[in-house]
């Protein structure tokens, strides 16, 4: 399928400065699996958390870079997916981008749950389900504004994750040179070093740790959507990709290794969260309350940001696969936002509130945010394998933003998600969303066999 990128003579306002997309770059990097799951990561494997960490933080590079290189030679598209149709193919990009939709829209609905028991923190006699539809209702109103109110909200939201990070990992820096004693145990960084093993509960658990750490790293493609919202996208895109390894080693490794210099792994429980520990250590009394309102931001963050993506999806997919259904959702307000599109969006999520409020239901809404995440992986799969095919296309510009050594590190990423997603069948935890999300590409990719193909432009 030949893709017109001109079907639209409008286009999404480019609203977001620099200084948006760099902290967005910055706190797409840090999520509540590392508030509310250093715990259970660090008990599965010890210090040798921060390699699963490292090497993962590698694999979603090479998938940034890649991204990243296919955007810079035409920044015009406002979706990565729209390669995947370009290079593979328009069934397989029918496939992958209504996919990729869905599940950011499940993992909004999630997050919006998410929500809803952080504010029954502090208000435990008002509804769940009311605060749920509040939140929602505010952030869709922002969302109507333009990007930059967008780039706002994200801004402060991130602000307010990168301060507890560094807040941690200054207090670590303090006690250690201040040789601060918590019961029987100095602060140090020998507590991480002292008899280490690579393989400290065997090496099950070590290769179990990836699938948890995998889940805390999805959606940093997030930032090739947010580059395309620059009025100049180029160098803003390679900035904030450029960055990302060095945000990684600061913020999660950094975070780990604040977190185990004072105190022994072997003393963190798996379900508490270990900045809560460290808080109330320091002479923070209401440490769960600080806590609880960070992870309270994260999740709003997540939340606006699947507002923000899956409404530019929305839109693409409306001009890309010219049915006649999707049209309205390619009109734009004033502001120049795809309003059908955010609306709709915006109305899916609404159905979080009707869904908390029936308990039997609640395992099963569990189950589907777990496929929805495990298909990040298909998603990121399938990107890799049209990024390949860019590189043999006439679109390669080997003077544009060039992956380094791609022939060898494209391969290598591949065959990590792809050993990642086959690991999720080993463990109990994951064998059902495995088989879930296994479930929806049979199911989904039929649909799309079998769907008569349209021809745009």
């Amino acid at each position: 399928m030949k893709i017109n990128e001109n079907t639209e003579t409008q286009t999404p306002n480019r609203g977001l400065q620099n200084r948006h997309i760099q902290l967005i770059a910055i706190a797409g990097t840090i999520g509540t699996g590392l508030f509310l799951g250093a715990g259970k990561s660090i008990s599965l494997t010890g210090p040798s958390i921060i390699f699963v960490y490292l090497i993962i933080g590698a694999l979603m590079f090479v998938l940034l870079r890649a991204i990243g290189e296919m955007l810079y030679q035409d920044p015009s598209q406002h979706s990565f997916l729209n390669f995947v149709s370009r290079y593979l193919g328009g069934k397989p990009g029918y496939f992958i981008q209504w996919s990729y939709w869905l599940v950011v829209i499940f993992m909004a609905m999630a997050e919006l749950t998410a929500i809803g028991t952080y504010i029954n923190f502090w208000l435990p006699q008002f509804p769940i389900w009311l605060s749920e539809v509040f939140v929602l209702a505010l952030l869709t109103a922002l969302n109507t504004l333009n990007s930059k109110f967008f780039g706002e909200t994200e801004f402060w939201f991130g602000m307010i994750k990168i301060v507890a990070i560094i807040g941690l990992i200054l207090t670590a820096i303090i006690l250690i040179f201040s040789h601060y004693h918590t019961g029987s145990n100095t602060v140090s960084l020998t507590n991480i070093t002292h008899n280490f093993h690579l393989f400290p509960n065997g090496i099950s658990k070590f290769f179990e740790s990836f699938q948890m750490v995998m889940f805390a790293f999805v959606a940093m493609e997030f930032i090739g959507m947010t580059a395309a919202e620059t009025a100049n996208p180029k160098p803003t895109l390679k900035k904030a990709i450029n960055q990302i390894p060095l945000r990684i080693i600061l913020f999660y490794v950094g975070a780990l290794l604040a977190i185990m210099s004072i105190y022994r792994w072997q003393d963190i429980p798996a379900d508490k969260s270990p900045f809560v520990m460290i808080f109330e250590l320091i002479g923070i009394k209401w440490a769960a309350a600080l806590i609880n309102f960070v992870v309270l931001t994260s999740a709003a963050s997540a939340l606006n940001s699947a507002l923000f993506s899956t409404t530019r999806n929305l839109y693409s997919l409306s001009t890309i696969n010219g049915d006649k259904i999707l049209k309205p959702f390619t009109k734009f307000s004033k502001s120049g936002i795809p309003i059908n599109a955010l609306f709709f969006t915006s109305l899916l999520i609404f159905l979080t509130p009707f869904i908390s409020m029936i308990p039997a239901v609640s395992n099963g809404f569990v189950f589907i945010t777990s496929v929805a995440t495990n298909l990040f992986l298909v998603v990121y799969l399938m990107t890799l394998v049209a990024y390949l095919k860019f590189r043999k296309s006439p679109d390669f510009d080997p003077k544009g933003f060039i992956l380094p050594g791609a022939k060898v590190l494209v391969p290598i990423a591949i065959l990590g998600f792809g050993l990642i997603f086959i690991s999720l069948f080993f463990f109990k935890e994951t064998l059902v969303p495995a088989i879930g999300s296994v479930i929806w590409i049979v199911v989904f990719g039929l649909i799309t066999t079998f769907r008569k193909a349209k021809t745009v432009g």
